[in-house]
Parts: structure tokens; C-alpha cells; sequence
């Protein structure tokens, strides 16, 4: 906040001491009676809209204190730099001279609050909301239910204890404790679920109230900036929502009871009353979510049409491999190829020198870089996925999985891989649980990508590509056979235009995020002769293609 609001600017200059009465937006600093009166009376000022301190008091404490001029060079803001994501005045722009997309500020703010973006914020927060009571109900619901089997086990147990003699009313007891303690541990992990979530809900309830009080009051700058953090609170809760979504607890538990059907036999044995078991089935509880949202969509900056893309070819590498089945880009500008016929995982400095490699792995296939100096190869033949530390050119370890893989991608602690028949699955790395995304049959040499809440995969066999959500939803899918032909590996720049490799029509194709238009951008006439797999670096927008055979291609991208 570059004033103190609550004392008159103008005053303040001359040294004079006014509370303020009503706050400028335009002019970044509160007024008093009289300086409000010259301020609405004057040319230059006249059409600034005020609001009274006392409303605009009422906006969150973070969104006062959001400064409207750089706190550096106490300039006004006049672009927005994407890759850095935060605003910049003029004299700012010298330290972001090898930037891409820095973009007129005025332009983004314009209308900000009646945008598309803003309306996302707040129907995702009514979305949120929704989220929490339907999984509130459920919960609820399901402590009713185990309260009823409760009741009706102990109904049963007390009808047939009546069968059997005194000497088993110490195993009847020892048989109701069994019940009330393993009702009460399910229904206390049910109830600590519930004091999280309303939590949780007070917490949006209260981000609710803040976008209203920022929907009236905010200047369009201070809604701009306050959203982009909103934004991201926002993605926490719902990847709380989702979490709780994917894990156990929100499978349907369920306690019975089983009584011994020899109960009546036993007469000094030490046999148990019966048993208490407890299932659980899987929450069919469905969310809502807003399917046309992308990762970063609340802030609409400009993307790039596919039209407009130009690719410039920096250098040719030679690999040294036959049959490379996998390639990645790393944060350093190393280059990894992983080789299907060779078994082994190379490993190239970014002027195309030989770095390492590996070769005590076992067979090969996809490779991806999964953070602290980490890859993640799978395996062609072996139903297993292979963890490569980097910094120490050795196995870390493997993970068994159930079937045979194919591409592979990484996104937030989970890997996603296809294994043909089986479709798309998704293994957690902090405790190697595996979920099934789609059941539908695959190539065996499908290739699989992803862009904030979406996944793109190809299917050589049927000659497609496939864009579908993280519930194996189709979103849509590409099949052109005029201009791709066997598609293998596939990758997405920042604005979620897909480049997929054509191996049998010898090109790479840029797809848009919509799955509705396509161009060709890398050819036969490039130096593509059996080109399998691609890359795209979106930390340096640069796209590698990799031939099959000998060499691979480096492109700069623009737009």
C-alpha cells in the first residue's frame, strides 16, 4: 500500500495532520472533506470513483497492503511479466530484457472484474463450497449407517447368545467391546475428516466474503494481484478436495459381524464369539468440477495460436544410439535418451558431449525427469519402472508395477504410464499405490503427457490422440490420417498446445488445446527420417525431436 489510508494524502504533503473520509484508488491515497471536494470538482480528478474509508476498511488486510506502484523504483506499474508472474514498472523492464511475454498491464486489468477470470475465481469458490457439504452429507450419512449396523450386530449377538450357556458370556462381552471399540475407531477417523473440513469451510467461507468486499471496493490493480494469490489458495483447497477424494478415506466403511456357526457346539473351547469385520467400498460420491478450467487459467494472460509458432532449428546431436524409445530435457540443459535395443539410459551435456550412461538396468523404454536430480525409466518387457539418481550416475530403485510400460510422464509426486491392455495408470511415489485412470487397450507404444488437470496420450494402432481428465473423462480426441500417421511420443508447451510425432508421416504436429485444429512444423525436409519421440522444454521453450536412429533435432520456438 503506497499511503496510509486513514490520513489525508494531499494534507499529509503539506504537513498537515486530517483523517481521511474517502479513499482514491486512481489517486492511491484517502482525502478529507475538503480535499475530497476540490478532488471531485476538479478536471483532472472529477471522474476518479471514491469510496468512503469506512468501506473500504472492510477489505482484507493482504489487499490493503497490495502497493499499487513499485516499492523499488516507486513508479507506476506498466507491464506484467508472465514468466515471472508480477507486475513491473518501467525502469523494472531492464531486469526482465530476456523475458517472453511481458504484456501492457492496463490491458489485463481492463474490466478485470466483470472477466472471465474473476467469475472463474468465484464460481470455483461456489464449486469448492458444494464440494465440501456433499462429502459432509456423505460422511454424516455414513456414521448413521454404522451407528444402524451397529445396533443391528448387537441385535444378533444378543439373540444368539441366548443359545448358548453361561460359560460363553465372557466371550459375548469380549465380543460387544470388540464391536463399540472398532465403531469407535472408524467413526473417530470419520469425525477428525469432519472437524477438518469445517475448517476448511470457514476458511472459504471466508475467502467468499473477501472476493465480495474485493469485487466492490478493490481498485481494478489491487483485484488483479489479490486474485493471482486467491488463485493459488484456492488450487490448495482443491487439491485438498481431491485428495480426499483419491484416498481411503472416503471409501464407505462398513462394520459386520459374523457369528461362528458352531457357537452352539463349543462347551470349553476357547473359541471367539465371532468376529467384527470391517470393509469398506469405494466412495462413489461424485464432485463437481469445472471441465474447462486449466491449470492457471484465473489469470487469462494471452496464449499462443499454433498459426503464429516458429520453429528454428539450433542444433543437430548426435546420440550415438539405435532405437531411442524416450527422451527428456533437464532443468541443467542435459539431455537424456533411453534406448530400447541397447538397454541403456544416455545421458548428453548440453553441447551435445557424451556425460554418462547407464547400462545395468535391464530393458528399457520411456525415460522423465521427476525433480531431485531424478529420472524415472520404464521397462519395456519387465513389469517395473526404474528410479536413476543422477547425481550419483546409479539405480536408486525399482518399482514393481502390473504390467509391461510404455510413455511416461510426471506430475505432482505421481507418475502416469501406459501399460497397453490395461490402459492408463497412475503410481504414487510416496507409497507406490497404483490407481487404474482408463481401462481402454493401448499400443504398446503409446506415449502419454500432461497439462495441469488434463492428459494427452496416442495410440498408434487406431492412429489418435487422446485428451481425457484424471477420471479417464474424454475431453476429446484427434485422429487425421491426412497428416499424422502412427503418432508415438507427445508433449505440451506453457499455453497447452500439443506437439505429437508422426512416425510414420516423418513429422511432428502442433495441435490446439481444443483438439480442433493442427499444423505440421517439423517434416522429413528437417531431417526427420524414422523420428520417434519429443520433448518440449517449457522452462526455455525449446522442442527436442528425436530420430529412432544417430541424431536428434534442437528447435528454439517463438511465437
Amino acid at each position: 500500500m503506497a499511503s496510509n489510508w486513514s490520513l489525508c494524502g494531499v494534507c499529509d504533503s503539506r504537513q498537515i495532520t486530517k483523517s481521511s473520509v474517502v479513499w482514491c484508488s486512481e489517486c492511491d491515497e484517502g482525502l478529507c472533506g475538503d480535499c475530497m471536494e476540490h478532488h471531485s470538482n476538479s478536471k483532472a480528478t472529477r471522474n476518479h470513483e471514491t469510496v468512503s474509508i469506512a468501506e473500504y476498511k472492510k477489505l482484507p488486510f493482504e489487499v490493503l497492503q497490495i502497493a499499487q506502484v513499485c516499492k523499488i523504483h516507486n513508479e507506476k506499474y506498466d507491464l506484467f511479466c508472465k514468466k515471472h508472474d508480477c507486475p513491473c514498472c518501467k525502469k523494472c523492464v531492464k531486469s526482465h530484457n530476456d523475458c517472453k511475454g511481458l504484456t501492457d498491464i492496463n490491458e489485463l486489468i481492463k474490466n478485470v472484474k466483470t472477466s472471465n477470470a474473476f467469475y472463474e475465481i468465484e464460481q470455483t469458490l461456489l464449486e469448492v463450497v458444494d464440494n465440501m457439504n456433499l462429502i459432509i452429507t456423505n460422511r454424516k450419512d455414513n456414521l448413521t449407517l454404522l451407528k444402524k449396523k451397529k445396533t443391528g450386530i448387537e441385535e444378533e449377538i444378543k439373540q444368539t447368545r441366548t443359545k448358548i450357556n453361561k460359560y460363553l458370556d465372557k466371550l459375548r462381552d469380549d465380543m460387544m467391546n470388540e464391536l463399540m471399540a472398532t465403531e469407535q475407531k472408524e467413526s473417530s477417523k470419520i469425525q477428525n475428516l469432519l472437524t477438518t473440513l469445517k475448517q476448511k469451510e470457514k476458511e472459504i467461507t471466508e475467502f467468499k466474503a473477501n472476493i465480495a468486499n474485493i469485487k466492490q471496493h478493490a481498485s481494478e490493480l489491487q483485484t488483479f494481484l489479490a486474485m493471482k494469490q486467491i488463485e493459488k489458495d484456492i488450487s490448495v483447497e482443491e487439491k485438498f478436495i481431491q485428495s480426499i477424494i483419491k484416498t481411503d478415506t472416503m471409501n464407505q466403511v462398513i462394520i459386520s459381524c459374523q457369528i461362528n456357526n458352531y457357537i452352539q457346539q463349543i462347551t470349553a473351547s476357547g473359541q471367539k464369539f465371532g468376529e467384527i469385520n470391517v470393509s469398506s467400498d469405494l466412495c462413489n460420491l461424485s464432485i463437481q468440477k469445472r471441465k474447462h478450467k486449466q491449470a492457471q487459467i484465473m489469470v487469462a494472460l494471452p496464449t499462443r495460436n499454433i498459426d503464429n509458432l516458429t520453429l528454428t532449428l539450433q542444433k543437430r546431436i548426435n546420440t550415438g544410439l539405435s532405437e531411442v524409445a524416450g527422451c527428456s530435457m533437464l532443468p541443467d540443459g542435459r539431455m537424456v535418451f533411453s534406448c530400447i535395443r541397447q538397454n541403456k539410459v544416455r545421458v548428453l551435456k548440453s553441447d551435445g558431449s557424451k556425460d554418462f550412461e547407464i547400462n545395468d538396468i535391464g530393458d528399457t523404454f520411456d525415460v522423465v525427469f521427476i525433480g531431485d536430480d531424478s529420472i524415472a525409466v520404464t521397462s519395456y518387457f519387465s513389469k517395473k519402472i526404474n528410479i536413476i539418481d543422477m547425481k550419483n550416475n546409479k539405480k536408486k530403485k525399482t518399482i514393481n508395477t502390473r504390467s509391461c510400460n510404455g510413455g511416461i510422464a510426471y506430475n505432482d509426486g505421481s507418475l502416469l504410464y501406459c501399460c497397453r491392455e490395461n490402459g492408463l495408470q497412475m503410481i504414487n511415489l510416496s507409497d507406490e499405490s497404483i490407481t487404474n485412470v482408463i481401462n481402454v487397450k493401448l499400443s504398446s507404444l503409446s506415449y502419454v503427457t500432461v497439462f495441469g488437470d488434463k492428459l494427452f496420450y496416442t495410440n498408434c494402432d487406431n492412429n489418435s490422440v487422446t485428451c481425457c481428465d484424471y477420471h479417464g473423462n474424454i475431453l476429446w480426441t484427434f485422429c487425421d490420417t491426412s497428416v499424422l500417421r502412427s503418432p508415438l511420443g507427445i508433449s505440451v508447451d506453457n499455453d497447452g498446445n500439443v506437439f505429437v510425432v508422426g512416425y510414420a508421416t516423418k513429422n511432428v504436429i502442433v495441435i490446439s488445446p481444443d483438439g480442433q485444429r493442427c499444423r505440421e512444423v517439423v517434416s522429413s525436409k528437417d531431417g526427420l527420417i524414422r523420428p520417434a519421440v519429443l520433448h518440449y522444454d517449457q522452462s526455455n521453450d525449446k522442442l527436442l525431436v528425436v530420430n529412432s536412429w544417430t541424431y536428434a533435432l534442437l528447435f528454439e520456438v517463438k511465437c
